[in-house]
């Protein structure tokens, strides 16, 4: 379930048209967890012109809106960043 999750997720972000798209599977770090059978733990990062302008919260909004229904997409969790072109990740981002 966790590959196809990670596919989807992919698929469905490519719909922003964005530049750059890394989506990284950390499943594996939740092993043990109740949860952790619930869905996978997908990191992302996009870059996208869409975002230039937007506020952080807006761009996350944008994000799961285009995932759409986790349980649908395979999904437990899902961490964003969401960057405009020429923008760098933040020292906490998740890639």
């Amino acid at each position: 379930m966790t590959a196809s999750a990670k596919e989807t997720v992919a698929e469905k972000l490519r719909a922003l048209n964005p530049q750059h798209l890394e989506v990284r599977d950390d499943s594996q770090m939740h092993e043990g967890h109740r949860e952790a059978k619930s869905g996978a733990h997908l990191r992302v990062v996009v870059v996208a012109a869409q975002f230039a302008g937007m506020p952080a919260l807006a761009r996350h909004r944008l994000v799961q809106k285009t995932v759409g229904d986790f349980r649908a997409a395979g999904l437990h969790a899902l961490q964003i960043s969401a960057l405009a072109p020429g923008e760098k990740p933040q020292a906490n981002s998740p890639l």
